[in-house]
This record gives structure tokens, C-alpha cells and sequence, in this order.
């Protein structure tokens, strides 16, 4: 062997592993930095099955139900979303938190009850009784998220609870106070003209009539969006959602934050109380019963996991929206209303399957 080949041979031994390790070595490149097409953001997004969902409804509805695209017909579907939709975007930022708040629907009842038989004993403004309502609900709404916080027991024994208790004590103290199962008027009061224009006044835009409710529910769409996308109270709602020891590990305050959404889902069942008060003047002390899975089918059908940790402000008004096509489109159609329920599951099951299947496309996307 020469002396060149024997040179050759130790700077093949001596190179070859290292330029074997410089062709396989890539860069790289923090994540953080990587750009994302715009179809995988619009498959990441929570609320698109709800969307498609919605957009299948409105055209099925407007083929078979005469008089729906009319602009009066509208109206009265959007009242009847925003209805629901005011309720469904706490429960649903409660839902990403990871919990379920079972006694909202009689909350709805509490707080208008509360209101009516504060301001009629009383004798004082509604407005005083408006307020008095209002620290009763978010107390009832601060005893769920400490009593869940304080026991460990699960959201649904916690809020069962206080949803029977809630029950009793409606139709009690309604029969104690009034001797009925309803209130006395308080449409002669003072201050109730001024109180009906913010909960339950009607605005006229182009010749046709829309409920204040709209307005209402539009606005808490935008703060839940805001709060959850744009603060640092979102970032705690998320991570307590999907991982509660994690988050506790990092730092997140766990107990206030599960707090604070129990006091945000009071705070829309005193919205939508006030409205039930003053739009029709009296209460019936069993009314809203049931009503809570309402609000939790439509924050489902707008993309929010029973597990928790998913979901958007967005996509639970897109649920009630579709909940609102769906009751009023069966009544355009002139079919039985008997059948409501049933398409509601229905929607409910597909959407959820639509929900999962969309999830899985954009976590393979990724």
C-alpha cells in the first residue's frame, strides 16, 4: 500500500462519519415560527362543523318552509337563538373549563323571581330589585364554583344539588310571599318602563323588529371571544380545561378561575331573568326547568368537548343559532312540533360527530 493510499484511506475513516452526519443533520427550526397554511387554521377552528351544520339548516329550512327568508321570519329566528345563545356562551366558556352547571336553567327563573318579589314587597324602584338580583345570582353562581372547589366532588352532583335546591325554593317562597306559584304585576312600579327598554325593549331596523335580546346576546359573543383569544384569563380556562394539575403546576389559580366562570354563567341567567321579568311582567315559579341542557347541547353542537379544554365563544352562538333555525323552521314548515326534539338530537349527534371528525383532520394536519 502507498503512501498516498494509506493517506487516503485515514481521511476516508476519519471523514467519512462526519460528512455522513453533515448530509442526515437538519436545521432546526422552532415551531413557534412555522408558517400555517390557512386550511389548516380553518380545520383547527372549533366552531367550523357548527358552521357547515348551520349553513346545511338554513338552506334545508328555506327550500321546504315557506315565508322563512323573509325578513319578519329572521327576526323571530334570532330572537329565539338569542334566547338561548345569552345562556350558551358562559356555559360554554364553563365547558372549556372543563365543568357543566346543571342548575341554569332555574337560575333563569331565580333571578327574574328574585327581582319581581324584592322590588313588589319592597315597594321600591325594580331597579333596587334588578340589583338585589344580581348579587343573589353571581352568590349562587360563587357557592357552585367553591362548593366544586372545596369538596372535589364532580361539577354534576355539585350544580345537581343546587339545581334541586333552586326548584324548592322557587316554588316556595313564590307560594309563601304571593300565595301563588306566579308574582304579582310590577308593571305600575316605578322605574319598570326604563328597565323593560334594556332587557326587553324592541329595536327597529328597515321596518322590521328585532328583541334588545340580540343585542345582548351579540355582546357577550364578543367578550367571551375577547376573554378567551385575547387575555390571559383565556390562557387559564383552556389549560384548567384540558390538564387541571398541569395548570395548577404552572401557576394557574384553578379555584378562581373555575369560580369566576360559575359567576359568569350567573351572570347571563341574570341577563336572560330580567328579560323573562320584564317582557311578559309576571313569573312562573317552575319555568326553566330542563332549559340547562338546552344550553349545553348548543355549546356542543358549536364545538365544545365534553372533556373540556375546546371550544370557542363563536361556535356556541353558531349552536344556538342553529337551535333557533331549527324550532321556528318547524313551525314555517307547518310541521308537528312533537317533532322538535327529535331533530334536535338528532343535530346534536351528528354535530358532535361532525365536531370529532373535523378535530382529527386538523390535529393529522399539524
Amino acid at each position: 500500500m502507498t503512501a498516498g493510499q494509506s493517506a487516503g484511506q485515514s481521511a476516508g475513516q476519519s471523514a467519512g462519519p462526519n460528512a455522513v452526519e453533515q448530509k442526515t443533520e437538519a436545521p432546526v427550526v422552532d415551531e413557534r415560527i412555522l408558517r400555517t397554511s390557512p386550511l389548516k387554521k380553518l380545520l383547527a377552528r372549533p366552531e367550523l362543523g357548527s358552521v357547515v351544520g348551520a349553513l346545511a339548516v338554513f338552506v334545508f329550512f328555506a327550500l321546504i318552509a315557506d315565508g322563512f327568508l323573509r325578513a319578519a321570519s329572521l327576526s323571530t329566528v334570532l330572537y329565539a337563538s338569542s334566547t338561548i345563545g345569552i345562556m350558551a356562551v358562559p356555559v360554554a366558556l364553563l365547558m372549556i373549563g372543563g365543568e357543566f352547571d346543571l342548575s341554569a336553567g332555574v337560575l333563569v327563573t331565580s333571578s327574574a323571581l328574585i327581582s319581581s318579589m324584592f322590588s313588589y314587597q319592597m315597594t321600591a324602584n325594580t331597579w333596587v330589585g334588578v340589583g338585589v338580583s344580581l348579587l343573589v345570582s353571581l352568590a349562587i353562581g360563587a357557592f357552585n364554583g367553591f362548593m366544586l372547589t372545596r369538596t372535589k366532588l364532580p361539577s354534576f352532583i355539585i350544580t345537581l344539588g343546587t339545581f334541586l335546591m333552586l326548584c324548592g325554593m322557587n316554588l316556595g317562597f313564590t307560594k309563601l310571599i304571593d300565595g301563588t306559584v306566579s308574582t304579582k304585576t310590577i308593571a305600575d312600579m316605578q322605574g319598570f318602563s326604563s328597565a323593560r327598554a334594556v332587557f326587553a325593549s324592541t329595536v327597529t331596523v328597515g321596518g322590521v323588529d328585532f328583541k334588545i335580546t340580540i343585542l345582548w346576546w351579540l355582546a357577550l359573543v364578543a367578550l367571551g371571544s375577547w376573554i378567551l383569544l385575547r387575555t390571559r384569563v383565556g390562557n387559564w380556562i383552556f389549560a384548567v380545561g384540558g390538564n387541571e394539575d398541569a395548570a395548577r403546576a404552572v401557576g394557574v389559580p384553578v379555584a378562581r378561575t373555575k369560580i369566576g366562570l360559575y359567576m359568569g354563567v350567573a351572570f347571563g341567567a341574570w341577563i336572560s331573568g330580567q328579560h323573562l321579568l320584564f317582557s311578559f311582567d309576571a313569573v312562573q315559579s317552575g319555568e326553566g326547568v330542563g332549559n340547562e341542557l338546552i344550553y349545553i347541547i348548543a355549546a356542543v353542537i358549536g364545538g365544545c368537548l365534553i372533556t373540556g379544554g375546546y371550544g370557542s365563544a363563536v361556535g356556541s352562538a353558531v349552536g344556538a343559532l342553529i337551535f333557533g333555525m331549527t324550532s321556528k323552521g318547524i313551525v314555517f314548515a307547518e310541521w308537528n312540533p312533537d317533532w322538535f326534539k327529535f331533530f334536535l338530537g338528532a343535530m346534536l349527534l351528528l354535530a358532535t360527530l361532525l365536531n370529532a371528525w373535523v378535530r382529527k383532520r386538523a390535529e393529522a394536519t399539524t
